[in-house]
Formats: C-alpha cells, sequence, structure tokens
C-alpha cells in the first residue's frame, strides 16, 4: 500500500466504471490508497490522454493526479505519489521512443538491395572505380542576427548569441561524398530539382579522371535522383551506374555522416551577413575538410550485423 491522502468514505463509479473505497484506519495510522487507485492509474497511463478525453499529447505525472481527482478515484493525490506507483510497473508515459512504419516488405528484394550496397562500400578500392555517395540538405538559412556573436571568455563565460535573428532565404545544398578518399565536392542551389542534381553529376564526371571507367553513385530514392531527366542524363555517360538506399534506410548514406559533422562545425550557431557570406563560409568549410579529407570506416563486420537483423526481421515476417 501506499501512503498518501485516501478517498473519504465509498465512491460510486466512475465514468469507466472502476471504484475506489478505503478501510477506515485507526487513528495515527497513515492513509493508504487500496489496490484499486494503482490499478486505475496503471490502466490510465496506458491509455493516451485523447482516448480518455484529455487534450494533451502525453501524461505527466500532475495531469494523471488531476485526472484520478476528477474521475472521483481519490479526493487529492501528489503528482510524487502517482510517479511512485509507475514506477512498480516500469511506467513512464510522458517518454517517447519514434519508429517508423515500413513502406516496403523486408523481404529477399530489400536483402538483395542492402547486400549490393554492402558490396559496393566494402570492395577493395581499384584504380578504374570511383564511389561517390550524394545527397541534399535543404533550408540552410543565414539567420543574420540583430546583435553580433561574442566570443568565450575567462571565468566560464560561454558564447554569446543573439536570439533574434532575420530570415535571409535559404540555399540548398548538393554534396558528394567519395568514401575512399574522404573528398566532397559541394554545390549551393536556391532550388532542388532534376537540373540541380545534374549540375552535380556534371561536377563529378569533370572531376574524376578520364582513367576511371566506372563511378558508383549512392543516393535515396527521390525524384530527384531517379527522374526522367536524371535518368537520360545517367545514359548518356555509361560510365555512371546509379545504386539507391533502400526505403527509409538514408542511414546507409554515408554524405549523411559529413552533413553532420558539417552541421556541428559550422552551422550549430548560424550568424551569417546574407547568403552570399553564407555561401562563402560553407565553401570555405568544405575546402578546409578537402585539406585533410578522410573515408569513415564502413567494415564488413559492421554490414554483416546489419544482414543478421534483416535476415531476423524476414524469418519473424514469415513466422507470422
Amino acid at each position: 500500500m501506499l501512503g498518501a491522502s485516501c478517498t473519504s468514505g465509498r465512491r460510486g463509479s466512475s465514468s469507466r466504471g472502476w471504484k475506489a473505497s478505503r478501510t477506515d484506519l485507526e487513528a495515527g495510522v497513515q492513509p493508504v490508497f487500496p489496490p484499486i487507485v494503482a490499478a486505475y492509474l496503471t490502466k490510465l497511463a496506458c491509455e493516451l490522454p485523447d482516448t480518455v478525453d484529455r487534450s494533451l499529447s502525453l501524461w505527466t505525472c500532475a495531469e494523471l493526479a488531476r485526472t484520478l481527482v476528477g474521475d472521483g478515484i481519490v479526493d487529492t493525490i501528489s503528482p510524487q505519489t502517482v510517479q511512485r506507483v509507475l514506477q512498480a510497473s516500469q511506467l513512464k508515459p510522458w517518454r517517447v521512443h519514434y519508429w517508423l512504419s515500413s513502406k516496403v516488405p523486408r523481404d529477399e528484394a530489400f536483402r538483395q538491395l542492402v547486400l549490393n550496397l554492402c558490396d559496393v562500400y566494402t570492395r577493395a578500392p581499384v584504380a578504374e572505380e570511383r564511389i561517390v555517395s550524394l545527397d541534399e540538405m535543404t533550408s540552410i538559412q543565414p539567420r543574420t542576427r540583430s546583435a553580433a556573436t561574442k566570443p568565450a571568455l575567462p571565468g566560464l563565460k560561454p558564447c554569446l548569441l543573439e536570439h533574434e535573428y532575420e530570415r535571409k532565404g535559404a540555399w540548398t545544398l548538393f554534396a558528394a561524398f567519395d568514401i575512399q578518399s574522404g573528398e566532397v565536392i559541394a554545390q549551393l542551389h536556391r532550388r532542388k530539382r532534376q537540373l540541380e542534381t545534374i549540375a552535380l553529376f556534371e561536377a563529378i564526371d569533370e572531376a574524376t579522371p578520364s582513367t576511371v571507367k566506372t563511378i558508383h553513385l549512392i543516393g535515396d530514392n527521390i525524384s530527384i535522383h531517379k527522374g526522367k531527366l536524371a535518368q537520360q542524363w545517367l545514359e548518356r555517360h555509361p560510365r555512371f551506374t546509379l545504386h539507391h538506399t533502400p526505403v527509409h534506410c538514408s542511414w546507409m548514406n554515408q554524405v549523411e555522416q559529413w552533413f553532420s559533422i558539417l552541421r556541428r562545425k559550422r552551422l550549430v550557431a548560424p550568424n551569417f551577413k546574407d547568403l552570399s557570406d553564407l555561401a562563402a563560409k560553407i565553401k570555405q568549410f568544405v575546402a578546409e575538410w578537402n585539406e585533410v579529407a578522410h573515408p569513415f570506416n564502413w567494415t564488413a563486420a559492421s554490414f554483416s550485423k546489419i544482414l543478421s537483423k534483416i535476415e531476423s526481421e524476414m524469418a519473424r515476417a514469415e513466422a507470422a
């Protein structure tokens, strides 16, 4: 039993048919909630607020306590008591874990697609081949602040970034990451279309020596990568081979790892004068990266774990 204030006397049924009651207690003995209160609370925490006519995204201990009182289960109960009850059932309904409904089955075709990428990523370097991972980072804004950013000072004083800023448009960064050298080819465009994708293809073509007979491109399944204009360009340039990542598997695109580095090192506290200033700083960052460029260590062992997981999912799907 949990120590706290209990209901005064016997209550009637709540809106969902539950009852809460107490046994008369001797003077000086701490009142306790009967087990039915804990059961009601646990059941409530296992339902979404909208399903019980509460306009909340998620439950908190305070809102659960308020609902118990409103439903006539108890006269009063503290959020701390609610938390202790939920701990007994290992319940934390205020937490969220995002998941994604698969749009494609985890079947043999999916497995072969992953196997193809594993082969491309882990094959030994060949002088006549180049492997490039490409994608786009959208809506990169200058976010011009109304005051200059101030540097850190001794005495644990951090950098100061003005909260208010102006919106002055945005760039889309088209980038290609060479998985064998780590070199990046990047372009900034105001729009995101097949035409801009083709411009990146052409930049890759120009930057690749004629001695390279095959250029493997790894990209996701969006229309600007596999649309009619893009396909026509690829047909006219037979040394290019396009490999698509599986649906909802953008993490298999290594340029995303480089985008993460760019965000952390250059875009975490944006304060650029305008679009031209932003473009110049991004180009400078790319140039500085290429001076020390390095590949990412994606090994065959790491992909074997991925394949094992996929095969386990396939086995469960067949069993179901």
